[in-house]
C-alpha cells in the first residue's frame, strides 16, 4: 500500500516549489483584485470599467483554488494535478461564457480577454509541469 501512495504522490522538487509559490501568490492577486472590485468602494469598481459580473466572481472564487493548488504543490499531493487541470478547465469554461457575452453584444474592457488568456495559459502551464513531476519523479 505505501509503494501504491509513493509512486501517485508528486516527487516534491525545487522545480515545482517555484511553481507552488508562482500559484499562491497568483492566487492571493487574484482574490485581493477581484474582491476590491466586488466588495470594495464605487471608486474602485469605476476604475475597473465595464466588467463582467460572473467573470469577476469567478475569478474571486478561483483565486482561493489557486492558492489550494499551490499549498497541494508545495506539499506534494497527488491530487495537485486534479485541482490544477480542473481550474485550466474551469477557466476555459469561464472564457468561453465570455466569449458568449461579448457575441450578445454586452460591455466589456478589452483587457479581460488579456486577463482570462492569461489566467488560462498559466494553468495550463502549471498543470503541465505538475503532470510531468508526477510522471517522471
Amino acid at each position: 500500500m505505501m509503494t501504491t501512495e509513493k509512486s501517485q504522490a508528486l516527487e516534491p522538487r525545487s522545480s515545482l516549489k517555484g511553481v507552488a509559490l508562482i500559484a499562491m501568490v497568483f492566487g492571493t492577486a487574484t482574490v485581493i483584485s477581484g474582491g476590491s472590485v466586488l466588495f470594495g468602494a464605487d471608486a474602485i469598481r469605476e476604475t475597473a470599467g465595464r466588467f463582467v459580473p460572473f467573470v469577476v466572481w469567478f475569478n474571486f472564487i478561483a483565486g482561493f483554488a489557486y492558492i489550494a493548488a499551490g499549498i497541494a504543490i508545495w506539499l506534494a499531493h497527488r491530487w495537485a494535478l486534479s485541482l490544477s487541470v480542473a481550474i485550466a478547465v474551469a477557466t476555459f469554461i469561464a472564457a468561453a461564457g465570455f466569449g458568449v457575452w461579448i457575441l450578445l453584444d454586452n460591455p466589456y474592457e478589452m483587457r479581460t480577454v488579456g486577463a482570462l488568456a492569461l489566467r488560462f495559459g498559466v494553468w495550463v502551464a502549471i498543470a503541465l509541469a505538475v503532470h510531468r513531476a508526477k510522471s517522471h519523479p
